[in-house]
């Protein structure tokens, strides 16, 4: 998910007025929220990351890896602390919540943005090899993107199990993105041969022919990332 940030919203970071990216949601450690501001200033040098976490404690512990103004850590939820962010990254903290808890705290997230900001949101795996995120903008998501690390599937179909909680529960026949993930195992299978070359080559293969009846940005999918248009696969 960083690495996608970095290559795809460098420009609106570079843009901003005010580069305030917020981590929401950064768990028991800050290592995450560490590497963002890393990864991030390699975009831009004077960006600001703030760990938002709705733990009081976890906040605390927290103040050992800060270094203000860059890096900080304060107590907050969806309402992103008051602040106003260019960007915020939310990575596996709406699975426990319903679908429509998920899409209020959307709403509330968009309303906080500063002018041209964008959340990204999504769910990965304990090891980072398999994610989806939604790319949401005030006016609403954007986008969605599965990644992986194509040597780990035997289908992009088990990778559904990671989906984003606006999309996980309609993974069922009749729903834009059950056709959209049948539809790509089908182009798995068929890209077969190319499994010969290496998983890598496969899914970029298979990716590349989504393009035919899909929506898809393929700029990355050499990274293992395949985006399409979020009105493509919302639920309907």
């Amino acid at each position: 998910m960083d690495n996608w940030i970095t290559a795809t919203q460098a420009a609106r970071l570079r843009a901003a007025v005010d580069p305030l990216v917020i981590d929401l949601g950064f768990g028991a450690s800050a290592v995450t929220t560490v590497e963002l501001i890393a990864r991030l200033r390699r975009v831009r040098a004077d960006v600001r990351v703030a760990g938002v976490e709705i733990d009081p404690e976890r906040v605390a512990g927290a103040q050992a890896d800060a270094g203000p103004p860059q890096l900080t850590f304060v107590h907050g939820g969806f309402e992103l602390a008051g602040l106003q962010p260019v960007l915020v990254r939310a990575a596996n903290v709406l699975r426990q919540y319903d679908e429509g808890a998920a899409a209020q705290a959307w709403e509330t997230m968009r309303s906080r943005l500063a002018a041209g900001g964008a959340i990204v949101e999504g769910t990965c795996d304990e090891l980072g090899r398999r994610a989806w995120w939604v790319l949401l903008e005030a006016d609403g998501p954007v986008s969605v993107t599965v990644a992986c690390k194509p040597a780990t599937i035997r289908t992009p179909g088990e990778l559904a199990d990671r989906l984003p909680k606006a999309l996980i529960h309609r993974n069922v026949p009749g729903e834009p993105i059950y056709r959209f993930l049948a539809d790509f195992d089908l182009a798995w299978a068929s890209a077969a041969p190319f499994a010969a070359f290496g998983a890598r080559q496969r899914w970029v293969t298979a990716a590349r022919a989504m393009a035919a009846d899909w929506p898809v940005d393929v700029s990355r999918v050499r990274h293992g990332e395949l985006t399409v248009a979020w009105a493509a696969v919302a639920p309907r």
